[in-house]
């Protein structure tokens, strides 16, 4: 959601320390991991025509009171019943921001109540909710603008047509741990990134666009790796292991160049370029604030990307009620420091295959062996989860049956 720029509550940074130090104090809380959430992310479609386009005021009308204020600025943005937010992206993509729950069943039970809610809404509007991570059926379109997503799209325009595909075609499902214990934290870091290309392999659903095969198991995480490297890239990589988490991100964060700059006009373009760094160190007219600095981050599309917790954000979207399972396939991976430590190691050998796994899926053969591994580690901790019986026996069926998919994917 568009934030107005509020600079009087902001505090002037003075220099590359002080943003520094504001960075480490809001992205990583450590604590005892108590908490877990789910984002929900849809494609748009009419029913009767899942290729035609679905206009802003269908969407508006469909949503209600539960429309965001940039598709609607009189809308009161009213949560769903068991507290998810509402959003909507560019290309008219549903998201449902899910409140973080102290358990997996609590979350699951709260979010399909709430998907169900959606559902009904989008229904009685003759609507539907995408079952794939990257459209299938429609070229790349706006529906929302605003001056942050022109401003988005004039700075992806100058690397190729991939930036609009991923503003108005993709959908995704991200999974928000918390950061866990100080002593823990490098390793559940390391983890969140190294278990990615597995998981984002098994759990492939976006291999058409646009009426066409792509060629890509993922064609969503393809546009993202096509766009720029600099705010998508992974903070955390093999090669860079040993580098201190709040080092890292801190030091990606400041390189990062400006996506937007906010003002009070419809023009938002950022100067070509000009880093945070450069910002801090006099390129822009005015200092930047407290307030830009979170702005800036919130326009940093990493892999795994910290916000006070983790957010996971490479998987694509599923089918159905088919976002369960990836949840809670990470949330048992993370249950006990013993299990992510497993997951690392199961997940070391191609925790740098991102292309990969976005284009080959579990037919590449190193991705699918530590696929297996991972849903096996899930598979063992996942009475840890203390799970509802109903759902711990179709989740745990539904990894039996992924694991068994993997399986074959390596022969």
């Amino acid at each position: 959601m568009v934030m107005s720029p509020d600079l009087d509550r902001a505090v002037v940074l003075g220099d590359e320390q002080a943003a520094r130090g504001h960075l480490a104090r809001i992205c990583f809380k450590t604590g005892p991991p108590t908490l877990v959430g789910v984002e929900l992310e849809w494609t748009v479609h009419d029913a009767a025509d899942l290729a035609r386009p679905v206009d802003r005021e269908r969407l508006r009308r469909a949503l209600g009171r539960h429309s965001p204020v940039t598709l609607d600025p009189t809308s009161p943005a009213d949560e769903l019943r068991r507290a998810s937010a509402v959003t909507v992206e560019p290309g008219g993509q549903v998201e449902i921001s899910a409140a973080p729950r102290p358990t997996v069943g609590a979350l699951v039970l709260a979010t399909e109540a709430d998907v169900a809610e959606l559902r009904a809404r989008l229904d009685a509007a003759g609507l539907v909710l995408g079952r794939s991570g990257i459209d299938p059926w429609r070229l790349p379109r706006p529906v929302v603008e605003t001056p942050r997503y022109r401003a988005m799209r004039c700075a992806f325009d100058r690397r190729g047509p991939a930036g609009r595909a991923m503003m108005y075609s993709t959908a995704g499902l991200q999974v928000c741990l918390d950061a866990g214990e100080p002593e823990h934290l490098a390793q559940r870091w390391a983890a969140a990134h190294a278990v990615g290309p597995p998981l984002l392999a098994a759990f492939a659903t976006a291999d058409r666009h646009a009426g066409r095969a792509t060629g890509w198991a993922s064609a969503r995480m393809a546009t993202w790796l096509a766009i720029d490297p600099a705010r998508t890239r992974p903070v955390w990589s093999p090669e860079r292991a040993d580098e201190d988490p709040v080092a890292a991100w801190t030091g990606y964060a400041l390189a990062a160049p400006l996506l937007c700059v906010r003002g009070d006009g419809p023009d938002w373009t950022a100067p070509p370029g000009v880093t945070f760094a450069d910002w801090l160190a006099g390129a822009l007219p005015r200092p930047p604030t407290t307030d830009d600095l979170e702005y800036h981050v919130s326009t940093l599309f990493p892999p795994v990307r910290p916000r006070g917790y983790l957010e996971l954000r490479y998987l694509d979207a599923q089918p159905g009620a088919a976002w369960t399972v990836p949840l809670t396939v990470l949330a048992a991976l993370f249950a006990d420091p013993v299990t992510t430590r497993d997951a690392l190691a199961a997940a070391a050998p191609v925790a740098d295959r991102w292309r990969a796994a976005a284009r080959c899926g579990l037919a590449e053969r190193p991705l699918a062996t530590a696929a297996a591994a991972l849903f096996d580690l899930a598979l063992t901790a996942l009475p840890r989860l203390d799970l509802p019986p109903a759902i711990h026996e179709e989740t745990h069926r539904e990894i039996r049956r992924r694991r068994a998919a993997a399986e074959r994917g390596h022969r």
